[in-house]
């Protein structure tokens, strides 16, 4: 699991240096696997980015929801932006038919952001995205597959500072949220899990 500043290009400025080690030394719940991800390199002049998938159980193979972070650095600033960082982020879940027919999915799934940057005080302006519900039912030779359905989610903000350890948490609690897991109560540190001994 790459979670270092290695992807940084040289010369970097020191505030994004900064703001890049205080998202990937955040500390996630152990259901959340994080890699350093490809950053798109045309959006700004600075960028990193971080992947993640969720898994419900240990020994699961697919992920529940997985996701991906993008830390954008302008020094000029973006009007758009109202500030010299972005972070943007696209998040994919898994959901029961009944809950992706529910017809308040698609603001709940926006609460999931806004609600996980409040919880960890994570102070941002500028908020924007999109909620997006798929659907879809198997007919003719195909009509016995179950039915699915997910959720898709597409954020960006403003951080209003460049420590940015409270936002990458606010992430990781969005996450786990689509994936259905339940928060873990206040106060509350997710260990990381014993790694077992090989067996000679």
């Amino acid at each position: 699991m790459a979670r270092d500043t290695e992807g940084l290009q040289p010369g970097v400025p020191a505030v994004f240096e900064l703001a890049v080690r205080s998202l990937t030394s955040a500390q996630f719940r152990r259901e959340v696997r994080l890699e350093q991800a490809p950053a798109p390199k045309r959006l700004a002049p600075h960028t990193h980015a971080l992947s993640a998938d969720v898994f419900a159980d240990e020994g699961d193979d697919d992920a529940t929801a997985t996701g991906r972070l993008v830390l954008l650095y302008d020094p000029a600033g973006q009007e758009a932006w109202h500030g010299e960082f972005r972070l943007v982020t696209y998040l994919r879940a898994s959901l029961e038919p009944e809950m992706g027919a529910d017809p308040l999915l698609l603001a709940v799934g926006w609460t999931w952001i806004v609600e996980s940057l409040a919880g960890r005080s994570a102070p941002y302006t500028a908020a924007s995205g999109t909620v997006t519900r798929v659907a879809s039912e198997g007919f003719g030779g195909m009509a016995g597959d179950l039915a699915s359905a997910e959720i898709e989610i597409r954020a960006s903000w403003t951080p209003l500072e460049s420590d940015l350890t409270a936002h990458a948490l606010a992430w990781g609690d969005a996450l786990t949220t689509a994936a259905g897991l339940v928060p873990l109560p206040a106060g509350v540190v997710a260990m990381p899990p014993t790694r077992r001994r090989r067996a000679r």
